[in-house]
């Protein structure tokens, strides 16, 4: 039976140290704007089958990896023509290692499945402390960023190693060490760092937005009880939301 004009969405969305919950629902109220769209949910790459099933997917994770198995699946789903609209965490893989005598615990960003990473285009290697920062527009006449300005977040600053192709739509500004955080392969020649970008990947594309950090009270057990004030990043903006529904747009239309 043929499914007429419907388009099949997965999105995935779980994993630690973010308001999931809080992401999970704010991405379904965007995701149910579109009449077109019907949405599979899940908190890992486990149902591999639906996902592979659906005509793109979506994910707001933290060091949530698929297996080599669903790797595979994956790469395949990417490469075949399929988008991919990734979102803050979905690149990272965390190790918190044991804390120094005069410090916090230190975070270790393994490159424990590169063909991921190069299928998302990038791995999360750092971030500073959270703080204000001006996001800009790196290419004006992109639709997906066409007629939004600069505009200040307060989340993290994400600082990434890179993977092949990048078009890049967004970008902020940064080069000064991390204390925290043990590996510096973030590192370049420019202190310009990719906040959205295109990655193309055989027939297929990912698009990346690292913004979009949120935390409650609850979630950095175990290594905090409760954390003392919510975090809510990037999504007390309207422009993260401008460019979560222009994202899900673009994830709509097929490749041409």
């Amino acid at each position: 039976m043929s499914k007429s004009d419907r388009i099949d969405v997965y999105l995935v969305a779980g994993g630690k140290f973010h308001n999931i919950d809080h992401a999970r629902v704010e991405l379904l109220k965007l995701l149910a704007e579109q009449p077109r769209i019907k949405v599979q949910v899940g908190a890992d790459f486990s149902d591999i089958d639906a996902i592979c099933a659906s005509d793109f997917l979506i994910t707001y994770t933290c060091d949530v990896i698929p297996t080599e198995a669903q790797t595979r699946r994956l790469v395949d789903f990417v490469q075949s023509g399929k988008k991919w609209f990734a979102l803050h965490g979905t690149n990272s893989i965390l190790r918190f290692m044991e804390p120094g005598p005069d410090g916090p615990p230190r975070v270790d960003c393994p490159e424990e499945n590169r063909p991921f990473m190069e299928m998302l285009g990038s791995q999360f290697m750092s971030h500073p402390p959270i703080h204000e920062y001006e996001v800009h527009v790196t290419d004006p006449d992109h639709p997906l960023v066409r007629d939004i300005p600069s505009f200040k977040v307060d989340d993290e600053l994400y600082l990434c190693k890179f993977h092949g192709e990048h078009h890049t739509l967004l970008h902020t500004h940064w080069s000064d060490p991390v204390e925290n955080f043990l590996r510096d392969d973030w590192v370049k020649d420019t202190d310009v760092q990719p906040v959205l970008y295109i990655h193309p990947y055989g027939a297929g594309q990912v698009l990346y937005l690292t913004l979009g950090h949120c935390r409650g009270k609850y979630d950095m057990q175990p290594y905090i009880e409760e954390y003392p004030v919510p975090e809510d990043g990037a999504w007390k903006t309207s422009e993260f939301y401008e460019l979560l529904r222009r994202g899900i747009c673009w994830a709509m239309e097929p490749i041409r």
